[in-house]
């Protein structure tokens, strides 16, 4: 199996399959099947190495980056996804929310 990520940032592969997702509606989704600790082991990893994988980004032109860069942003963007509810809520829900859901209609790009 290839990997999804540069090798620069090989140590994070093993959460590559599960949250390397294109899509806002992917990674909520992701999130809300996942538990509370498999949330913080992946917030545990990729948070040290954010700022470093956005530099990484940097350095690359953004309208033609290759696909594993593309991961590690998508890695970047489920990072996000999840840091409110590891940081804050202690589950993947939106705590007092019932079963209520929000469905995102605009994509960020790539």
């Amino acid at each position: 199996m290839s990997a999804l990520l540069p090798k620069e940032f090989a140590e994070l592969e093993s959460f590559a399959e599960k949250w390397c997702l294109p899509t806002e509606h992917e990674r909520y989704g992701s999130r809300l099947a996942s538990t509370t600790e498999e949330m913080q082991a992946f917030y545990d990893a990729v948070v040290p190495r954010a700022e470093e994988a956005m530099s990484y980004l940097d350095g690359l032109p953004f309208d033609a980056l290759p696909d594993d860069a593309v991961n590690l942003l998508h890695l970047l963007y489920s990072m996000i996804q999840v840091s409110f509810p590891v940081e804050v809520w202690r589950q993947p829900r939106v705590p007092d929310s019932g079963s209520s859901s929000f469905d995102c209609v605009v994509e960020p790009v790539p």
